[in-house]
């Protein structure tokens, strides 16, 4: 454990070697869902918010900022999933494999590095929404269970992006796959409630993962009501590490050429 663990920070210091070194894509990585937060709500806050919210009984920055908050957990897949396959394509990975390290510390360092960049971003959008007017209402519990639903969907999400890497033959393609990460959120409830959708995407919307989970971090962080969102949170997070993790290992150990 001890050797994993020591390989694994070697591998997260060579990442964050990589991130210095291309600052451009880690920055777009960190900045995105800041940008949609103040194009959402700078742009189209008054139009949206009108829609469904009750006249002075609430804010848009106040409705979609935990969305947003959760958005920031995909955005950096990117990066990841174009290190990883970048990686594959140079043959770093294959001569990594030859190396005496452990062999999940490889893909281990790429998600610590992946989590700190998400870190990095959900606390700049922070900063963007307490600035636009953003007031929680959490307890210091919720606070802390908000921050678990978090982490729990970055964790997953970054696995998925490591397998996606792993699994392209370009960049191009790493990148593609990784747009579904990032963009799935804009049909959830993130942005405006599924009943205010077409029936086709509301359907959609309400059974996705980004929804109960988006849905669970609205209610700690406002004091609305939860009900079972809960639950299928954990569970669609549980289902999405669970299948990251165990994708990305088969991945790195099949066969060179397969």
């Amino acid at each position: 454990m001890t050797t994993t663990m020591l390989d694994s920070v070697t591998l997260f210091r060579r990442d964050l070697t990589h991130a210095v070194r291309f600052p451009m894509m880690t920055i777009s990585g960190i900045a995105t869902a800041s940008f949609f937060l103040l194009l959402f709500v700078g742009v189209f806050g008054d139009a949206l918010g009108a829609d469904f919210l009750p006249e002075g009984g609430g804010r848009y920055v106040d409705y979609i900022a935990p969305g947003i908050i959760l958005m920031a957990a995909g955005t950096g897949t990117a990066a990841t999933a174009i290190k990883v396959n970048q990686d594959m394509q140079e043959g770093i990975i294959a001569r990594l494999r030859t190396m005496s390290i452990a062999r999940m510390s490889v893909l281990t360092g790429q998600v610590v590095g992946s989590l700190v960049r998400t870190i990095l971003s959900v606390v700049l959008v922070v900063g963007v929404a307490l600035a636009l007017g953003f007031r929680p209402s959490a307890t210091p519990l919720e606070y802390l269970a908000a921050l678990g639903v978090f982490a729990m969907l970055t964790f997953a999400l970054t696995w998925l992006a490591v397998a996606f890497g792993l699994l392209t033959k370009s960049v191009a393609g790493a990148n593609s796959l990784s747009l579904i990460l990032q963009f799935l959120p804009l049909i959830s409830s993130a942005f405006l409630p599924t009943d205010s959708m077409p029936a086709g995407v509301a359907w959609f919307a309400e059974h996705q993962p980004y929804t109960p989970i988006i849905e669970t971090l609205r209610g700690l962080l406002m004091g609305s009501g939860i009900g079972d969102s809960a639950w299928w949170a954990v569970g669609w997070c549980a289902v999405l590490a669970t299948v990251g993790f165990f994708w990305s290992r088969a991945l790195y150990n099949r066969p060179r050429g397969a």
